[in-house]
Order: C-alpha cells, then structure tokens, then sequence
C-alpha cells in the first residue's frame, strides 16, 4: 500500500480488520507493506487498531521486485511510487492472483471470494 494514515490506505486497512476472521477461516494471513518505516507503521497501526502486520519496504526493494514501484502521474506531475497492489499467495509460495491499481472499496471481498476458489493445503 503506498502510505499509512492516508484516506485510501486507511479505509483498505481498516476493511481487511474488519474481514481477519472470514479470511483465517479461509487459511489466510493477511500482511501490509509499504515505504514508511516501524515508526509509522506502530502509529497507524495503534490508531486503527490494526490485527495484522505491517512491514516496511524503505528502499521499495519488495515493491520493486513484485512490480507495485511504478511511475505515476498525478497531476500532470511524474513520480516514482506504489502502485496499490495486492498479491494472493498460495500454500506453495506461488502467487495465484494479482491485483493492480486497486481500488479499495469493496476490495476486501474481492479477495475473499479469490480465497475461496483456491486449493485447500
């Protein structure tokens, strides 16, 4: 996710806490990962009373290495950032679904119902 304690960032945060036990029960862990460091990450999470970890990509090495560090344009203005992603892991370690330029609303489910069509371990 590109950064904690901002409106999109929180609402998917706080939807995936609200969502941990359908997705326990479906044999997931949920994890957050973002450039800000342990400082932020304990803030936010506290605030929002986070149930899942948050880790910190600071060099964006994990983002870059799973695609989510992108140019983007905002404004008119070009910069190199987060793209939101999500990324659906399998009990094998390999990737089964990817989300690109998520949209938060609604997301929480989206993955639910990926999670449900996935092979039991």
């Amino acid at each position: 996710y590109p950064k904690d304690d901002t409106p999109g960032c929180t609402r998917e945060a706080c939807a995936f806490r609200d969502q941990k036990k359908q997705l326990e029960k479906l044999g997931a862990v949920v994890l957050g990962i973002s450039p800000d460091d342990n400082a932020s990450h304990q803030k936010f999470s506290t605030k929002f009373e986070l149930n899942f970890p948050l880790l910190s990509d600071t060099d964006h090495a994990v983002a870059e290495k799973f695609g989510a560090w992108r140019e983007k344009n905002m404004y008119g203005k070009k910069s190199m950032g987060i793209q939101r992603s999500t990324f659906l892991i399998d009990a094998q370690g390999k990737i089964a679904k990817v989300w690109k330029k998520v949209n938060v609303d609604g997301h929480d489910e989206q993955v639910l119902e990926a999670l449900k069509g996935l092979p039991k371990a």
